[in-house]
């Protein structure tokens, strides 16, 4: 199970992190990522990170801003949000696979397990 938290109402350029916190196995969370959905919009991917922590990718929205990260011993992924712009809000969603290649990190159907989404809105 993945349970995302950290969502709220922040300022624009005001920065927020969200958590993610994983149960079970940790085969099951190889790579984790962050996707989100603003209301009337598609799903979107922002950000995914491996196992090991060296393999990031974000969407290019995000690329600078944002920061993906985890701690395996915490069994929590977070996504560090600087410089935040009202265009940022939407709900978020953490997901994990256990098996997916960088190529596909951005897709949505690669992620098997997902958590409920936690509102971000940034406005002033």
């Amino acid at each position: 199970q993945l349970q995302a938290c950290g969502g709220g109402l922040v300022q624009p350029g005001r920065s927020l992190r969200l958590s993610c916190t994983a149960s079970g196995r940790t085969s099951y969370r190889f790579v984790m990522g962050w996707f989100r959905q603003a209301q009337g919009k598609e799903r979107e991917f922002v950000a995914a990170i491996m196992l090991n922590g060296g393999t990031t990718e974000y969407a290019d929205s995000v690329k600078g801003r944002f920061t993906i990260s985890r701690d395996n011993a915490k069994s929590t992924m977070y996504l560090q949000m600087n410089s935040l712009r009202p265009e940022d809000t939407a709900v978020y969603y953490c997901a994990a696979s256990p098996s997916v290649i960088r190529s596909n990190f951005a897709s949505q159907i690669a992620y098997a397990y997902w958590g409920q989404g936690t509102l971000v809105t940034v406005s002033s």
